[in-house]
């Protein structure tokens, strides 16, 4: 049975969710989180989230887990075929979610909150929300005329876009002049397979 090695707020909740969207069985460990003396610094295998095991193979980074799961465990669910046009539009959105969205949020967190007060810097968290800003309004753009990315149906990309996005919505970034990208979200963080994936941990399960 696949094991998520999961914390709370953390990018194990994308892993979390996919395996609620597809229903597939798997037994959820909860770890606490530790403010990261490193980067590999927490209680998992490879000391990271989330982790994914699956017998042989141990596996971290949230994107190359969703594209392993969706492979293996559901081809022909969330994701278009291999080799379309269709797919080379997912795989860009599955990677613009942490190569080019997570970085300014990043920023953002590290200098308001992770660090410790003396050590944060204003204006590397002021210009994260710059970039941010800016990275947000490429996505509104994007999202003219499509209820997803990359659109029709909702997919693998939309769960690894919608981590930043809570992020985003919680530095106060989905303004009023982002109405494609506040729909968005709406229609992301109300499927029911979201609600359970970052509610309440309910520690070590199997579903």
């Amino acid at each position: 049975m696949l094991k998520l090695y999961h914390a709370p707020r953390t990018r194990s909740v994308r892993i979390y969710w996919l395996l609620e969207e597809l229903g597939l069985p798997f037994e959820l460990e909860t770890v606490q989180y530790r403010p990261p003396a490193t980067v590999f610094s927490q209680a998992t295998p490879h000391g990271k989230f989330p982790v994914l095991d699956d017998g042989e193979v141990v596996i971290f980074e949230s994107g190359a887990i969703l594209e392993y799961v969706l492979d293996r465990y559901a081809p022909g669910r969330l994701a278009p075929p291999p080799g379309t046009p269709q797919r080379a539009l997912f795989l860009q959105w599955v990677h613009f979610a942490e190569a080019t969205f997570m970085p300014p949020l990043l920023d953002i967190l590290r200098h308001t909150l992770l660090k410790p007060e003396p050590e944060r810097i204003a204006a590397v968290a002021a210009d994260g929300r710059a970039r941010a800003l800016t990275t947000l309004q490429f996505v509104e753009r994007a999202l003219e005329g499509r209820q997803y990315l990359p659109g029709p149906e909702f997919s693998g990309a939309d769960i690894m876009m919608g981590y930043p996005l809570g992020w985003a919505a919680n530095f106060g970034l989905l303004t009023e002049d982002l109405p494609n990208l506040r729909g968005y979200w709406q229609r992301i963080s109300s499927r029911p397979a979201f609600q359970r994936a970052s509610g309440p941990s309910r520690g070590r399960s199997t579903y």
